[in-house]
């Protein structure tokens, strides 16, 4: 139980930086990033359902987007650039925080104590489980990579 605490408390302080990091470049980046070269970024559909969920949630879009994958770090810029003012701002960033920290920190220690096990009791059986992992890894990344190529590669109309 000691590990899964001191790992968490851990991921709590780093996801704390990294997540007010990311808040305070978009609060520093405000209206600028929409007109800069970050602008064509910003006006992607993914940023922009999460800016309307921001402009219509508020703080707890914020506190449950540490829960998800590819949008916390859109939320938190977001919210920056939105101005969300910090009394609404921070109590969202410790409590989400606080849930991400848990989460990967009893995910993460159970998975290498599966592991673990795995290669000391059955070696073998250890090796074809990270060998599994890490194909299917490779595969999301070729995916991911033909689906961006693919979108890239579309031809543009002229009018």
């Amino acid at each position: 139980m000691g590990e899964i605490l001191f790992t968490a408390a851990g991921l709590y302080v780093l996801v704390l930086l990294r997540a007010g990091g990311t808040f305070a470049l978009g609060r520093l980046a405000g209206a600028g990033a929409r007109r800069g070269r970050f602008a064509e970024r910003l006006s992607t559909p993914r940023f922009q359902r999460v800016e309307r969920a921001i402009q219509r949630w508020g703080a707890p879009v914020v506190a449950v987007s540490f829960l998800t994958i590819g949008f916390q770090t859109a939320a938190n810029f977001l919210a920056g650039t939105l101005r969300m003012p910090l009394r609404r701002y921070l109590p969202a960033l410790f409590l989400g925080g606080a849930a991400w920290a848990l989460l990967y920190a009893t995910a993460g220690i159970g998975a290498l104590k599966v592991l673990s096990k795995l290669f000391t009791e059955h070696t073998a059986l250890g090796v074809t489980a990270v060998a599994v992992l890490l194909l299917g890894a490779l595969g999301v990344l070729a995916y991911r990579r033909r689906s961006a190529a693919a979108g890239d590669s579309t031809p543009a109309t002229e009018s």
